[in-house]
């Protein structure tokens, strides 16, 4: 059994952004789960629902939150530096004002919220325990040869990547590559027939739900390695 609550996060000035705080009602950890939304969606993605309520099923609390763009019904993502800051917002809540009783956090994200997180973390800016991506946007759709790579070397915290095996916007190859040269520990978990947000094509028969829960069946375990 869960509880979610609706909460606010407090940027610079007045401005806040909503989020959504799910917290198991027995067994918690004291390991917690931010999760960040990627472009061109927000935190109510069925995604990052589905994974916010399976973990904190198992005890670990999680936070969702919005981007401020999104906040305010826009379709272009913020600055850089927005973005940032809004995750080291989000950090510093769910750490010190969530009373989630929480003391060490893993960064996890869809698309560019995973990878603001692993910037963030490569510049040694954002103290987590590991990163999750669900589904990392490694270069543009239809254009390989700019790979958004540089940064992921310089990160020692353990990261799980999930990848689609459709995904135009994350070459497995490419990735794999990637993957090898990587200092840091990393596992990666493959969805036969994944696009960038792991739908899959009607003729595998394959339910979204049974593709979240492998999701989180896969982060849980991953997790019980990490704390």
């Amino acid at each position: 059994m869960t509880e979610r609550r609706k909460v606010k996060i407090t940027l610079a000035g007045d401005e806040s952004v909503s989020a959504i705080l799910t917290l198991p009602l027995s067994g918690k950890k004291e390991l917690g789960v931010i999760t960040a939304h990627g472009a061109g969606n927000d935190m109510e993605n069925p995604l990052l629902a589905a994974f916010s309520d399976g973990l904190a099923k198992a005890g670990y609390p999680a936070l969702r939150f919005n981007f401020p763009y999104k906040e305010k019904g826009l379709k272009t993502p913020d600055r850089q530096a927005k973005l940032e800051q809004t995750w080291k917002a989000a950090h510093r809540y769910f750490l010190e004002k969530s009373g989630a009783g929480i003391t060490h956090i893993i960064a996890a994200g869809k698309s560019m919220g995973g990878r603001i997180a692993s910037q963030i973390v490569a510049e040694k800016k954002l103290p987590v325990e590991g990163l999750i991506f669900l589904g990392y946007p490694l270069h543009p759709a239809g254009d390989q040869a700019k790979i958004k790579d540089a940064h992921l070397y310089q990160i020692t915290v353990p990261m799980l990547f999930f990848a689609g095996t459709k995904d135009p916007l994350c070459d497995l190859p490419k990735l794999q590559t990637v993957l090898n040269k990587l200092t840091a520990p990393r596992e990666l978990e493959i969805i036969e027939g994944g696009d960038h947000s792991f739908h899959t094509p009607k003729s595998l028969n394959i339910a979204e739900a049974d593709i979240f829960a492998r999701i989180v069946e896969k982060a849980l375990q991953w997790l019980e390695k990490i704390g």
